[in-house]
């Protein structure tokens, strides 16, 4: 190459570094249509947060935001994993559950490679974050939680109940209660929340931990039955349920919150619009009427909280999985 190339090449530097993608693709963001994956099925608590907002978000960037429900792995470890390998550039974002941080941890349990990192994560938004409760039949025989562990005394092991797969939310949440009722049940696991409500709802399984808002359209029908609550305190949805600390079991305190994620090495000015624009959509009245309608309320928090808020509800889900040990 001569001296006139050289000039030539360096010249074109400029326009070559204008035309890559980059930190100045944020002042254009969004250009295109944007995937928010959940990674359970329609019907549960992820679906339930993730629909409003996507359509909240719609209006506000100006894109299309695909709802993408990617269930699969138990727990929603297929999505999670899938949304962790995507490009960081805004366009896969990941609405997920507070199980986002005990799978990694269920991985190594069996020495196996995690599926992800929560480490691969920027923590956006929180959406919900609703205590579990747990849910029977309403022709079961129980009319109160003492009544449940009564029975699963004398008959260990042989009540049913289903979850969102091994590890999930809903898994921990009943070997919780389990643990501190002392008393042995039968995990019945499925591919999302909304699968295992389709099953204790069609009589397969006698039991479910599970989101209110994924509990009141069937209780409100007359199918199911509530009896106690995982949360520190009773809520508005159902204030005559109580909570399972006041009931004795004193270590029995689990969330099924929802968040929306993006990737770790997300560029600083897209994750600002991000936030942006969801501190508007948590503000937006078609989205709190959303939830208010379902049973769950805005539980929302910005970045910097929501971050501080994961970090410490996933050091008590994971103490909790580790004394849950191996299951299959």
């Amino acid at each position: 190459m001569d001296r006139r190339d050289v000039l030539r090449a360096a010249a074109a530097l400029p326009l070559l570094r204008a035309a890559l993608p980059g930190p100045a693709s944020a002042q254009t963001y969004p250009a295109r249509n944007i995937t928010m994956i959940v990674p359970f099925p329609a019907g549960g608590q992820a679906d339930l947060a993730a629909r409003p907002v996507a359509m909240a978000l719609e209006r506000i960037l100006g894109k299309a935001v695909i709802v993408d429900n990617r269930a699969g792995g138990g727990g929603g470890s297929v999505g999670n994993a899938a949304a962790a390998r995507a490009e960081p550039d805004g366009y896969t974002l990941l609405m997920t559950l507070s199980s986002l941080a005990v799978l990694p941890e269920a991985d190594r349990l069996f020495d196996r490679p995690a599926a992800y990192e929560v480490s691969q994560f920027m923590p956006i938004a929180r959406v919900l974050a609703d205590p579990t409760l747990l849910a029977v039949p309403a022709s079961a025989p129980w009319k109160t939680a003492q009544d449940f562990v009564e029975d699963a005394k004398k008959r260990p092991g042989q009540i049913t109940y289903a979850s969102s797969g091994p590890y999930g939310t809903l898994h921990v949440a009943m070997e919780m209660f389990a643990s501190s009722a002392g008393i042995k049940l039968l995990h019945v696991p499925f591919r999302g929340a909304g699968p295992a409500l389709t099953a204790i709802l069609g009589g397969t399984v006698q039991a479910i931990a599970a989101a209110p808002g994924t509990l009141k359209p069937q209780v409100d029908d007359g199918k199911l039955r509530v009896l106690g609550n995982c949360g520190a305190q009773r809520i508005a949805s159902f204030p005559d349920v109580p909570t399972f600390q006041e009931l004795g079991y004193k270590d029995v305190e689990m969330y099924i919150w929802a968040g929306l994620f993006a990737q770790s090495s997300l560029p600083a000015p897209i994750a600002t619009r991000l936030r942006e624009a969801m501190a508007q959509v948590m503000t937006s009245p078609d989205v709190l009427k959303a939830f208010e309608t379902s049973g769950s309320l805005v539980a929302y928090q910005d970045a910097p909280a929501f971050a501080e808020f994961v970090a410490t509800d996933s050091k008590r889900l994971i103490a909790a999985v580790k004394k849950i040990g191996k299951v299959e």
